[in-house]
């Protein structure tokens, strides 16, 4: 078996953080920063969205207040992985939605998240070319 097929599983971090779409930009910042992390998935049983630290920083750049609630920082629909599926579709479907940050999902509920980091840390021969715009039937829904 090569690196590109392994499962997903076996390079994603978990668990992930998870917030409410009430949570505010400061909140999000401060969860972002004490556990070190690039992104929250937004939404407790079933993902709603999500925000990276880019989108917390472009929001702060527009001047948004500290009280924005998530829900207008985050992206949505999510694009996912399923936990079964192998590195490569992962690396894959994150190049052609023009994603650096993929929850894995099981039953709908995120249980794992895998990032272009891991992928460059673990696949340093395997070249993933990132699309301008997601896929037009991503608009629809999230992947799992």
């Amino acid at each position: 078996m090569t690196e590109q097929d392994k499962g997903v599983e076996e390079l994603m971090s978990s668990p992930v953080e998870s917030v409410p779409d009430g949570t505010t930009m400061t909140d999000a910042a401060q969860i972002l920063s004490k556990k070190s992390i690039g992104s929250l998935i937004i939404g407790d049983d079933r993902i709603l969205g999500i925000v990276t630290e880019s989108d917390v920083v472009a929001a702060v750049g527009e001047g948004l207040s500290p009280e924005t609630p998530v829900s207008e920082l985050m992206s949505d629909p999510v694009v996912t992985v399923r936990r079964s599926e192998s590195v490569r579709t992962a690396a894959e479907r994150m190049g052609h939605n023009g994603v650096k940050k993929l929850p894995v999902v099981k039953n709908g509920q995120a249980i794992g998240i895998i990032t272009t980091t891991d992928l460059a840390l673990h696949l340093p021969d395997y070249q993933v070319n990132m699309a301008h715009q997601a896929e037009a039937d991503i608009v629809d829904g999230e992947w799992e």
